[in-house]
């Protein structure tokens, strides 16, 4: 087999690995490798296979190019230009991007290119912004969070009311309304006394004659 061979196997090898990584992959992140040197290059690698399950690798542009043709990933293309690192993350869309921009700071040389994220194409700012989303699961944990709050203002609630006995739990006495008065009868009203008939006069009967 001679050399061209060789190196045509060799390159066929690396294209059926990238577009089965292209291929399972839910987001791609593709990095400048400018300036890097092979220790900043391996604490990348390390930090991003921690981190999950993400691949990260510097491959030739030619065979990038072959990889993605016929995919979502084809929008990349523009891109590839320089030293190009890969990075394919599997479950966590915005893994990769996340992990490379927390390693921005201590590796200066170290920049996006763009992404293509759940088939979404961003280029290097717009890839930045999706970097700095919380992860899946750290919403997850702010909003299981979020509900724990007051399930534990309720408990401690309880707790108190548990300690100071059952008194506590029960509800002050509420003071009876004292009854309406009744309403004072009305005083019977004085009988009028009926005017006595005028008195009759008799008239004195006529005497009669002296009998002679």
């Amino acid at each position: 087999m001679t050399n061209l061979e060789n190196n045509r196997n060799a390159k066929q090898v690396v294209v059926t690995e990238l577009k089965d990584r292209f291929g399972k992959a839910k987001s791609v992140v593709l990095v400048d490798a400018c300036g890097l040197t092979v220790e900043q290059d391996t604490t990348l690698r390390n930090a991003l296979r921690k981190a999950g399950n993400i691949d990260y690798k510097v491959y030739k542009n030619t065979m990038i190019n072959f990889a993605v043709e016929g995919t979502d990933f084809e929008s990349l293309r523009p891109h590839l230009e320089g030293p190009t690192a890969v990075a394919f993350s599997y479950e966590d869309a915005t893994a990769a991007a996340a992990q490379v921009n927390k390693l921005l700071k201590g590796i200066p040389a170290l920049e996006f290119k763009a992404s293509v994220i759940e088939g979404t194409y961003y280029d290097a700012d717009g890839t930045k912004i999706i970097a700095e989303i919380p992860s899946r699961e750290v919403l997850l944990s702010r909003l299981l969070g979020s509900f724990k709050s007051p399930m534990a203002s309720f408990a401690r609630v309880i707790n108190e009311v548990a300690k100071k006995g059952p008194e506590a739990a029960s509800p002050a006495p509420v003071a009876e309304e004292a009854a309406p008065a009744a309403p004072e009868a009305p005083a019977p009203e004085a009988p009028v006394a009926e005017e006595a008939p005028a008195p009759v006069e008799e008239t004195p009967a006529a005497e009669e004659p002296a009998a002679e």
